[in-house]
Order: C-alpha cells, then structure tokens, then sequence
C-alpha cells in the first residue's frame, strides 16, 4: 500500500491562489491526469488545500469525487475564527472524503493566532467533528505549539512540511529542538514532505539527511508519512526526483509505515485493492 500524503491540483482561473504568481514557473493549472503518470503504483492519495476559500474546499471535494477512487482524503480550509465556524465545519464534515482542515498559518503574521480563543471554538468543532489539524508551520511557530497540544489533546494533528526548516541557511539546531520536544510531548505525525524546497538550489539528499535522520529519530516511521507537495516540487527537481531521494534515506524497513501506513492510519484511509 503507497500513500502520497500531501499534494495538490488548482486552476488558475478559480482566482484564489494569492501565493501563485505569474512568475513562478508553476503559475500554471495542475490536475489529477497530470499526477497520474508519475504515481507509481500509488494506491491513495491525500488531497490538500493551497487558497484559503471554502471554495477551494469545494473544489477539492469535487475533484476527489470524481478521481476514481484516488484522492481518499481531503484536506480543506476554513476560516476557524469566524463566529459560525462550528456550523461551516459541521458542513464540510458531512462529506465522508473531508478528512481535515488547514490554516496557513505560515502566511498568518501573528505567530499566534492559532491561540486565540475564537480559534479554538473552531478546533473543538473539528474534534467533535472527527477532524484532524494540518499544520502549515514553520520554525517560529515550534514554540508555541506545546501550549496547542496542551490545550486539545484529543484533536489528531500532523506537523506539514516538517516546520519547513531552513535548510538552505542551515538553520538545523533550534528546529531540532523543539521538534524534538514535539515528538516527544505529543502524540503527533510529521509529514515528511516539502523538505526538497527549503533546501537551496542544486542540493543533494545528503543536504536533507540531517533534517531526516532528526526526524526518523524523534518521531519514528510510525509517525512520519510522505507526500510529495506535487506539484510545488517541481520548483526543486520534481515529484520521481524527490522520491527516490526520500527511499534513499529512509531505511527499507520503515518504508511501509512511511509510504503508506501512517497516512492510511491517520487520515482513516480505507485503501482499495486497486485504483485504475
């Protein structure tokens, strides 16, 4: 069973892809049959947001709805500090394929709005919901994370993109800190994802087997899944590139938890026996 736990499709048109500038070399639309021919023997995937409208939730839903059996989870966006959250949650939750929800908080100045008391009304509501919490963080927001966990311990999270380190500046040592204390104190997953696009251009898996080994070591294989962050990786060699690169530093023995348990376990994936 292989999982790519973290990807995404857009259409440009739809017009809420604030981040995706004409100037970037991926400013164009992305869909499922551009995926398909690289999955490899992929047997589910996990779609996730990348504008925070409801509408991309929508869009996302339809798409998986009509993806035969691929995308098995979806992972949308909400805003969970609006005062009708629970209500808008409840909504998107009746779709059996809405698996979780999404801030950006990387692109949220206020490093702790996770926090804020509104915020929370809509994190109970996704609990209550049977919701997991993506957490699109990066290092400034590790420390302030114990005082999430601590306050819904009972609401499955997974750390995005690894707290997306600074591997080009070699920001190593305060990252591993305190994803060691995450690893430690919670019962959290990590995706082992996005990794390559923090690195500077033309590094090699040796420039990431640091940040990996960390992981690997905290965390463990059952915690840790894959995803490719297609097609955002194709800004730093593309999706077989990175894969290769992450069985190659991932021991063999945890590559089935890795590339497909964690994230089948996690997002409650019932993987079938086959996607055509």
């Amino acid at each position: 069973m292989l999982v790519d736990a973290h990807h995404h499709v857009w259409t440009i048109a739809r017009g809420d892809y604030d981040w995706l500038t004409p100037d970037l070399p991926i400013h164009r639309d992305y869909g499922l049959d551009d995926l398909r021919p690289l999955l490899d023997g992929t047997t589910a995937t996990v779609l996730v947001q990348a504008a925070a409208t409801e509408a991309e939730t929508r869009f996302m839903l339809d798409t998986a709805h009509a993806s035969a059996g691929l995308v098995r989870a979806v992972v949308g966006w909400t805003d969970l500090a609006t005062s009708d959250a629970p209500a808008r949650i409840a909504a998107l939750a009746a779709d059996p394929l809405l698996k979780g929800l999404r801030p950006m908080l990387q692109d949220i100045v206020d490093t702790d709005w996770i926090l804020r008391s509104d915020v929370g009304t809509g994190l109970r509501a996704m609990q209550a919901h049977g919701l997991q919490l993506d957490l699109l963080v990066k290092p400034r927001h590790l420390a302030i994370l114990p005082t999430l966990a601590a306050r819904h311990p009972d609401l499955p999270m997974v750390i995005g993109h690894g707290a997306k380190p600074d591997i080009a500046g070699g920001g190593f040592a305060p990252w591993a800190a305190g994803m060691a204390r995450l690893a430690r104190e919670t019962a959290w997953c990590c995706k082992l994802s996005g990794l390559v696009t923090e690195a500077a251009p033309g590094s090699t898996a040796d420039d990431l087997r640091p940040y990996v080994d960390h992981l690997l070591a905290t965390f463990g294989p059952d915690r840790l899944m894959w995803g490719s962050d297609w097609p955002v990786v194709n800004l730093a060699g593309g999706y077989n590139a990175w894969r290769e690169a992450a069985h190659a530093l991932v021991p063999a023995v945890a590559h089935a938890a890795i590339f497909g348990g964690t994230a089948a376990r996690f997002y409650a994936i019932d993987v079938p026996a086959a996607v055509k």
